[in-house]
């Protein structure tokens, strides 16, 4: 009976909402402005659902509304702002506004007329794959003569009237009125053109004539826009123009919205003044003085959504309207593979010594495996005690090529302590077939071997150990350098929590294999991962904290045990093969999928030992500094270290690197 009640109640309040007007229903969600009224038909018409909710949505304002697009100025940069241009094209069809305008300086024009007409014509073919109409503006560039012997009358007028248009006209588009101006007419006596002159800065009266007639016809228009290159009412700029008379006419016509210019190559909003909103556009592929896109300076076209009662004008950069259909399974394959191109080092004989100085030469090559062609910059980095030759490339790496970068790096001796590895840092562009397409950057760094350590390197040294508190203060050693068998084997050091709280890794390289000793809320346990599955002994008391303990976790080949302090505390049956991975082995830390660290230890580790053998198999008495052997694989002592790097003593001579905010302490309390 209840069920039956919620029903029914539902229903009705359903029934009602349906009948209440749209601009009753918009109140459920708060402002009812004049500007954001709905229409009056009942919402029953509109909105439909089989569910029933308390929460009431608004209906959209059923007016007329269009769009159209501004491009600004193309002229005075380098010939590949025609590329701007082109991305600019597809853009806006992607956009798919009524049409698009401009504000002049079409062409790089200030020529004579055998350079104006290809010129002219470039810009068309371009232009000209636009899907909607577009209308052009003259400037400067475009009628400005520049040739030996006297200039034609009007300059270039005559040309650009006859293959772009009239330098002033207007047309009628929906509930709104167009008006194109001419800001360039100079002194017609005396042929002279020049923006930086006042007395040239006129609208002429035949031009203020035609402009009186516009305002005129469109006069029963919701919105009047007006275009022109120069925008004349940034003072000091253009003293001496006729701007305030024209500007008087627009404020009289009472239904000018906005007025667009160019000329000046960075977006400039004027204010709006008598209810007239002035906007000066930067670049659509013109000279760029900075490339600051936040200040204004940028390349980019501006969109205007017209309304009855309002207009919003937005700028986009250039490039940045993206065609969703273009991201096909096939496409994002193509961007994955494009996205693991790394520096695979070939050859190196690149090595360091213990004073610091360092030598060699490095080659390394980038291989692209996608099926479009990748644009990449390489930059060799590395502090001012190295010196690299050459430190940079840039190569466009084609489908399927490998290209190959020669280095020579030389550091000199000196300030071991703050050797820093050089890093090759990578910039990629993707270049996709409508558009280039930014990578994240990579940087790897160079790996650096060790020259023969002098034989009391790991002698006469004050006892230190490695301080951990978060997953940058722990040291990593590199899968490849690990020669550890799948058993028997021992892994071993002395620790000291600072706390007990949480899941830590004290030594680990797991990721579903390999091995690990782990902290579980402060008792240890030590992973071994067996025919595929975890095997782990587990201790069953807490290690005390601020306190040096050793921990031991053996495999021999039968079964997984740990010792603490020397007894066994654990054991779990367990053999078979080992899982492995390519991951790195952290010493105060785990790995995670793609070899970050992760749960890192908090406390203090020391004397971390591996050996390929079972060393224990009954209760011993640990020694506070170990030593290493033929079995050894790893024996780190943290006692010293070259730069970033903590050495090996074993046979091996690897080496473990310290994170960014790793630092060795000694071992006292």
């Amino acid at each position: 009976m209840l069920v039956n009640l919620r029903t029914i109640l539902a229903a009705v309040i359903v029934a009602l909402l349906c009948s209440v007007p749209d601009t009753l229903a918009h109140e459920g969600h708060g402002d009812s402005s004049d500007n954001h009224n709905h229409d009056e038909q009942p919402s029953r018409d509109r909105f439909m659902t089989t569910r029933s909710s308390p929460q009431v949505l608004p209906l959209t304002k059923q007016d007329d509304v269009f769009h159209f697009v501004i491009y600004g100025d193309r002229t005075g940069g380098v010939p590949e702002g025609l590329k701007v241009l082109e991305q600019a094209v597809k853009d806006t069809n992607l956009l798919d506004p009524d049409m698009v305008m401009t504000v002049g300086d079409l062409i790089q024009g200030y020529n004579d007329t055998p350079q104006w007409l290809p010129e002219m014509k470039e810009y068309k073919a371009i232009m000209n794959e636009l899907v909607m109409p577009w209308y052009p503006v003259a400037g400067n560039h475009d009628v400005y003569w520049r040739g030996k012997g006297e200039a034609p009358a009007g300059q270039h007028e005559s040309n650009y009237e006859k293959h772009f248009g009239p330098l002033w006209y207007s047309f009628a588009h929906k509930n709104a009125g167009f008006i194109v101006l001419y800001s360039d007419e100079g002194d017609p006596v005396t042929n002279e053109k020049d923006f930086s002159k006042g007395r040239l800065q006129r609208m002429s009266d035949e031009q203020l004539d035609f402009l009186k007639q516009s305002l005129q016809k469109h006069s029963a228009a919701d919105h009047v826009f007006v275009f022109l290159h120069h925008p004349r009412w940034i003072m000091p700029n253009y003293q001496g123009g006729n701007w305030d008379t024209v500007h008087q006419m627009l404020k009289e016509a009472g239904n000018v919205s906005a007025v667009f210019a160019g000329h000046i190559h960075h977006i400039h909003y004027g204010g709006q003044r008598d209810g007239i909103e002035y906007h000066t556009l930067a670049t659509t592929g013109g000279h760029l003085s900075a490339d600051i896109p936040g200040a204004g300076y940028l390349h980019h076209i501006n969109m205007v959504s017209v309304r009855k009662d309002r207009i919003s004008v937005s700028a986009i950069p250039v490039g940045a309207v993206l065609d969703p259909k273009e991201f096909t399974p096939a496409f994002l394959e193509q961007i994955a593979l494009a996205r693991r191109v790394r520096p695979v080092v070939t050859s190196s004989n690149l090595a360091m010594d213990v004073d610091g100085s360092a030598d060699g030469n490095y080659v390394f090559e980038l291989t692209n495996p996608s099926q479009q062609a990748i644009d990449v910059q390489v930059t060799l980095e590395a502090d001012s005690r190295w010196k690299i030759l050459p430190d940079h490339f840039h190569a466009k790496v084609s489908p399927s090529e490998t290209k190959r970068f020669e280095v020579r790096l030389a550091r000199e001796s000196g300030y071991p302590e703050s050797f820093s590895i050089p890093r090759i840092s990578t910039q990629m562009d993707f270049l996709g077939e409508s558009a280039r397409i930014r990578l994240p950057s990579g940087s790897t760094p160079v790996d650096v071997a060790l020259k023969a350590l002098p034989a009391d390197y790991f002698s006469n040294s004050i006892d230190h150990c490695l301080k951990v508190g978060g997953p940058s203060s722990v040291a990593r050693i590199e899968s490849e350098s690990l020669n550890l068998p799948d058993g028997p084997f021992t892994v071993e050091a002395w620790v000291r929590p600072h706390q007990s709280a949480g899941y830590l890794a004290a030594l680990a390289k797991t990721e579903n294999s390999e091995f690990a000793i782990f902290m579980d809320e402060g008792v240890p346990q030590f992973d071994v991962h067996l025919n595929g599955k975890y095997v782990n002994a587990k201790a069953k008391n807490k290690l005390p904290v601020n306190q040096w303990s050793h921990v031991a976790g053996v495999f021999d080949g039968s079964e997984v045990k740990i010792f603490v302090n020397g007894s066994l505390v654990a054991k779990k049956a367990g053999q078979g093969k080992r899982g492995r991975n390519k991951l790195p082995l952290f010493v105060g830390a785990d790995t995670d999928g793609k070899g970050n660290p992760t749960r890192p230890f908090l406390g203090d580790i020391d004397e971390v030992r591996i050996s390929k053998i079972a060393l224990y198999t009954d209760d011993f008495t640990p020694s506070r500094r170990l030593s290493a052997d033929e079995q050894t694989v790893v024996m780190l002592h943290f006692d010293r270290q070259i730069g970033p790097y903590v050495l090996d003593q074993s046979n091996q001579a690897i080496k473990a690197t310290l994170g960014s905010d790793a630092s060795l302490v000694t071992t006292a309390p």
